[in-house]
């Protein structure tokens, strides 16, 4: 009897550090000014696409998508709440790489295309996934999630725009390829203020100051959709992605 009280004593010390802690952890998000935008449970805070049939979904804590949604229009998920300027703290993974791209080009420092003997876009063939996320409500301004060599953070919009002056399209190409192993859990720090752009990835800054020329004040985040199957068969990178830890400072 009294070894059992004193596991019963035990086990609720142990259980009141444990809220403890993680009260106090709690407070220092909130003390620092992050706001938690993804609970971990479910879709609170966000619209998930009319008709999707549950392939955005909720699991172990983490928003999982398989690249299928059923939604007739927009594939992405959004925040319903839009954002100008702030800092975006956010994980995310790529599962697996099932697809194939046999079109990938090897991105120069400038954010030009490196070329062959023939004045032709050399193109690599690399296995692949692709998403991102878009920065307010602008899909032109989407911080890229995928496995080219180049490395995730890019802003493909930008840096595709061939109106767009040199130092823009070389700024949003980055400088340094920070992605961890497929499988494994990467972060970015994304910070917008005005119309320009910062990009940390694994605490490499990848991106820095950039200018976004006309990039919208304001507008919702989104986690990209990419990807098609027909007949069994992925046609297009899909969106093998999962994401967690989502927090955002509002500046």
């Amino acid at each position: 009897m009294r070894k059992d009280r004193v596991l019963t004593r035990k086990t609720s010390i142990v259980f009141l550090l444990f809220i403890i802690i993680s009260t106090a952890s709690s407070h220092r998000e909130k003390q620092a000014g992050w706001d938690e935008i993804f609970n971990g449970r479910d879709f609170t805070g966000w619209l998930v696409p009319e008709g999707d049939g549950g392939h955005w979904r909720v699991v172990d804590g983490v928003i999982d998508y398989d690249a299928l949604s059923e939604a007739p229009g927009d594939k992405n998920l959004w925040t319903r709440n839009e954002y100008g300027d702030f800092m975006l703290k956010i994980d995310w993974r790529i599962k697996e790489t099932p697809f194939i791209n046999h079109n990938v080009p090897i991105i120069m420092p400038d954010g030009t295309h490196k070329l062959n003997e023939n004045g032709e876009v050399i193109r690599i063939s690399v296995p692949d996934s692709d998403s991102g996320v878009y920065l307010r409500g602008s899909s032109k301004a989407q911080i890229n999630i995928w496995t080219w060599p180049v490395g995730s953070g890019e802003v493909y919009g930008y840096r595709m725009d061939r109106d767009m002056p040199p130092e823009v399209r070389a700024g949003v190409t980055p400088n340094i390829m920070a992605d961890n192993h497929i499988g494994e859990w990467n972060t970015f720090i994304i910070t917008m203020k005005g119309d320009r752009l910062t990009v940390v990835l694994n605490d490499h800054t990848v991106i820095e100051n950039v200018q976004l020329p006309g990039v919208p004040e304001k507008g919702p985040l989104a986690l990209q959709h990419h990807g098609r199957m027909v007949d069994g068969e992925w046609t297009s990178s899909p969106s093998l992605v999962q994401f967690r830890n989502i927090y955002i400072k509002e500046l």
